[in-house]
């Protein structure tokens, strides 16, 4: 096997502390922050001179991790239209598992979260949405509804 687990998923933010408290609203736990410079950094991430911030997230179960990050220098770059829509190449979103997903949706919205589309049921299974939350991240949300 090669793969062990994954250790976590970056975004790069523009504001660390509305990302942070977006994330934090949603039920994930901040494990810390921390500058991250140095010419070990550089090496690894093939950019001279850089300077990040870094709010480290874990969700509740301690199994998924989210590296929140603001680039001081180099500055970040847009990569693609600040706001893409969900068939965009690359990495669109990021799911969680969630209950009483309206309540999620109202608490996420007190830090600018829209949703992008409807809340809608899957079968007798789910009740699933997109939300568009901070740096226009795509966050999408799942219910269950009954056990398999």
């Amino acid at each position: 096997m090669t793969i062990q687990r994954m250790e976590n998923v970056g975004i790069v933010v523009d504001d660390l502390e509305a990302a942070t408290a977006f994330f934090v609203e949603l039920g994930m736990e901040l494990e810390g922050n921390a500058p991250v410079e140095g010419r070990w950094a550089d090496r690894v991430v093939g950019l001279d001179g850089i300077r990040v911030d870094v709010a480290m997230m874990r969700t509740p179960d301690g199994h998924g991790r989210l590296e929140l990050m603001t680039f001081r220098t180099p500055a970040a770059i847009i990569a693609e239209p600040k706001i893409a829509p969900a068939n965009t190449l690359g990495i669109r979103r990021i799911m969680f598992a969630v209950q009483d997903i309206e309540d999620v949706i109202a608490r996420l919205h007190t830090h600018g979260a829209e949703l992008i589309g409807e809340l809608e049921q899957y079968e007798d299974s789910y009740r699933l949405c997109y939300l568009r939350g901070p740096e226009n991240i795509i966050v999408a949300l799942a219910e269950q509804l009954r056990t398999a």
